[in-house]
Order: C-alpha cells, then sequence, then structure tokens
C-alpha cells in the first residue's frame, strides 16, 4: 500500500491545470457502446478509476486507440456480449463504480446486460433504485441474484415512457437517457439531473444523432431514434479539482493560478469559496488566487452562522464538502457543514482533530468548524486516506502543517486525482510517494 509523506508549513506558487472530469468520464465513456462507428474522445484523464474502466470496455470488445496521452478512439463494433458471463468480467466490474453506467447503453443496443453490485468509495449507502426503476419504466426486466448480481433484458425493443425519478440521480438520470435515445416513442424524465456532466453527455448523443430537448433543466424529452453514430467529444475540466487547488491555496497561503476553468460552468462553486473568505479573480478562463495570510467566513445577514451544505445541481456540489471544511479548519469564524447526501463522509473529521483543529461532529450527517484563526497551525500525524474527496482534503491539511504528516491508501487519492504528487511538487510542496 502506497503512501505520502508530506513536509508542511511551504507556501506553493505557480499555475496548475486541472485534469478533465472524472464524472463526466464515466459516462462519455460507455456512451460509446451505443454505437458501432468510431468515438473520438478527448482531455480524458489519466486515473485509476478512468484508465479500469478503459480496460472494462476493450476486454468487453470494444476497439480502443490512443491518440495522445489524454484522446482515445473508441469503436464498439463486435462487442463481446458472452464476455459479461465470465469470471473476469465480474471481477473487472465489481471492483469499478464506474461500471454501472454500462447497464443503460448495453440494454438499449443489444436487448440485456448484467452486472455485480459495483465497488467504490466507502462513503455509505449509494443505491441503485432509481437505475433499475428506470430501465425498468422502458420495458427492461430485472432480477436479482443473491443480493449482489443483477441481470436486466428487454424482449423486443425499448418503449418509451414517461417518468419521475424518486431522487435527481446524476448516474441513474444517464443511465436511463442512454436506454432512451433508442428507445421507441418519446420518454420524458422529470427531476432529471441536470448538472454540467449530464449537459455534456446530452450534447454529446445529440451530435452522434439522438434527440433530446430541455437541456440543462430537470425536465428532458428524448424522441428515440433507429441508431447513432460516431462523434468527437471533449470532456469539461473537473469542476472538483478546481475547488481543491482554490482550498489548497487558501489553506498554505499560497499564490496560485489555476488555468482553462471553463468558468461558466462551475456553478456555486466559487461563490461558496469566498463566503469563506477567499479571494478569488477571473482572468479571462482562468482563476487567480492570491497569497493570503488571514481569511474570515461571513455570517448570515442576521449575524448567524453560515451553514454550507451540498444539494442537487444547481446547489453545491457533496464532492467538495470534505474541501470546504478542511479550508474552514484555518478561517477566522465558525460554519456549519451540512452533508445531505452520504452519511458516512464526514468520519475523516478524527484525524483533523488530531491535527489540531477544531472540529465538532454533530451526527453522520454534520460538522461545526471552529476556524483556528491561522493563530496555530495544524500538526503532522499520520493517518490512512478513507475515500478519495476525504484523501485529497487530508492531503491539503498535511500541506498546511507543521512538521511531517504520512497518508497511507493514497491509492484512493489516485482513483479521483491524476499525478497529484508530482503536479503539487511542480508548485512547490514537499511530498514523496513511498
Amino acid at each position: 500500500m502506497a503512501a505520502f509523506e508530506v513536509r508542511g508549513g511551504k507556501a506553493l506558487r505557480g499555475e496548475i491545470t486541472p485534469q478533465g472530469a472524472k464524472n463526466e468520464a464515466l459516462q462519455i465513456l460507455c456512451a460509446v457502446l451505443l454505437t458501432p462507428e468510431p468515438v473520438t474522445i478527448s482531455n480524458i484523464p489519466d486515473i485509476r478509476d478512468v484508465n479500469k474502466l478503459i480496460e472494462l470496455l476493450r476486454d468487453m470488445g470494444v476497439k480502443v486507440g490512443r491518440l495522445a496521452s489524454d484522446t482515445y478512439i473508441f469503436q464498439a463494433e463486435n462487442v463481446n456480449l458472452d464476455y459479461l458471463d465470465t469470471p473476469e468480467f465480474v471481477a473487472q466490474a465489481g471492483s469499478l463504480r464506474g461500471s454501472v453506467m454500462i447497464l443503460g447503453p448495453m440494454l438499449s443496443r443489444f436487448g440485456r446486460c448484467q452486472l455485480p453490485k459495483p465497488g467504490g468509495d466507502k462513503i455509505g449507502r449509494r443505491p441503485m433504485d432509481t437505475h433499475f426503476l428506470g430501465l425498468e419504466k422502458l420495458g427492461g426486466k430485472l432480477t436479482l441474484e443473491g443480493t449482489d448480481f443483477y441481470r436486466i433484458k428487454v424482449e423486443g425493443k425499448l418503449k418509451g415512457t414517461h417518468m419521475l425519478l424518486d431522487e435527481a440521480s446524476v448516474t441513474g438520470t444517464a443511465n436511463i437517457l442512454m436506454a432512451a435515445v433508442l428507445a421507441e416513442g418519446t420518454t420524458t424524465i422529470y427531476n432529471a439531473a441536470c448538472e454540467p456532466y449530464l449537459q455534456q453527455l446530452c450534447r454529446m448523443l445529440v451530435r452522434m444523432g439522438a434527440n433530446i430537448q430541455g437541456i440543462g433543466s430537470n425536465l428532458l424529452t428524448i424522441e428515440g431514434v433507429a441508431s447513432l453514430g460516431g462523434t468527437e467529444h471533449r470532456m469539461l475540466p473537473d469542476m472538483i479539482e478546481i475547488g481543491s487547488f482554490i482550498g489548497l491555496a487558501a489553506m498554505t497561503g499560497s499564490e496560485i493560478t489555476i488555468k482553462d476553468c471553463q468558468i461558466p460552468e462551475l456553478g456555486l462553486i466559487p461563490d461558496t469559496f469566498r463566503k469563506l473568505g477567499i479571494q478569488l479573480e477571473f482572468r479571462g478562463d482562468d482563476i487567480y488566487i492570491p497569497a493570503q495570510s488571514h481569511y474570515e467566513i461571513a455570517t448570515y445577514l442576521d449575524g448567524s452562522i453560515l451553514t454550507v451544505s451540498d444539494h442537487t445541481w444547481p446547489g453545491f456540489t457533496p464532492d467538495l464538502l470534505s474541501i470546504v471544511l478542511v479550508v474552514a479548519c484555518q478561517a477566522k469564524g465558525t460554519v456549519l457543514i451540512h452533508q445531505k447526501m452520504f452519511e458516512s463522509r464526514l468520519f475523516f473529521v478524527d484525524k483533523l482533530i488530531d491535527m489540531g483543529a477544531q472540529v465538532i461532529l454533530c451526527d453522520p450527517h454534520r460538522a461545526t468548524v471552529i476556524g483556528l484563526d491561522q493563530r496555530t497551525s495544524l500538526r503532522g500525524i499520520t493517518m490512512t486516506s478513507p475515500d478519495i474527496r476525504a484523501g485529497v482534503a487530508l492531503l491539503i491539511a498535511a500541506l498546511s502543517a507543521e512538521g511531517t504528516s504520512t497518508i497511507l491508501n493514497v491509492e484512493q487519492i489516485d482513483r479521483g486525482y491524476q499525478h497529484i504528487d508530482e503536479r503539487l511538487v511542480a508548485l512547490g510542496a514537499d511530498i514523496r510517494r513511498i
């Protein structure tokens, strides 16, 4: 098991470019299964989860060619359906949360798919009901073997229908959407997710020949088509990396420019960090964060304590609450962090408390942070990364701390952040992979 040895307390300086969006990649890559024609995708992040998904597609029979470090061409002309019945497929798909995204394309184009219960971060319950309920409404027949193996098939073609999703699940909406584009008739999806990742998928499918109305809203209308063609697609920069770098700059008192951010797609992210007192300057499509020795958390107009909570888009993304929590540890003021979606995502705060942070874990969903206002530095400790986002939050804490920290299980971080140690070393960080 690899680890990072981090010597903290150093201000960083320079420019950094965010990777392609991981959450978009997991959807976009599976969409290549919808057509036998070539699909070229660029700005693909070189991270463990995405690379494992590419390997899974290749083993399923998709032709994969690498055109550049971040650009691949895919052609799903001869998908091997028999591979779904092999132990190798079960092992591959079961180790990767993103494998769930093959369900919609496979059912729509080939009439069947099967999948073991996918793996992923241990951040609480992540039920797949939205996926399967939506696919069943389109005509899919689901059977469950034991408690962790799903089979779904359709006799003939999927049929368009109206559905109201029980939750605005991004991956659930994407799976249903990819099934609906080749279904017969009209499908309407109400309470659809509308995150930029989902909008990107919609635009890609439209270029492939799909008929989708309502892109960017929570009501999608899809007129099924007989077939889809090839296309080219470039993924957005990863908004979670961008938010992480904003938090890193503030926490370490660093002057950093984040390049090519696609700022209009960031939603509430910049303003949420501004509420923590962090100065941001937009320079074209770059975000410049000046070195700050002090930042103060805002209050509500009546003087009451600020709450930062997650919500479906266009609300604040849950993937950045860990970063906000860590950054607040050295702010002036108090903030309540409310993680609504996942009940285990705040359980890393015990490490921050061991480092000297003043954090009260109220319950599995809420934590109150009383900022130290840089009067006292955090101290380096040995800790373990519990999941991707908490791992990077702890890395930011370690970079700001006095002394040496050791972060174990950094394979978790590698699943979501591209060569993060090398990129931060280029800014002046003292990180060694051991």
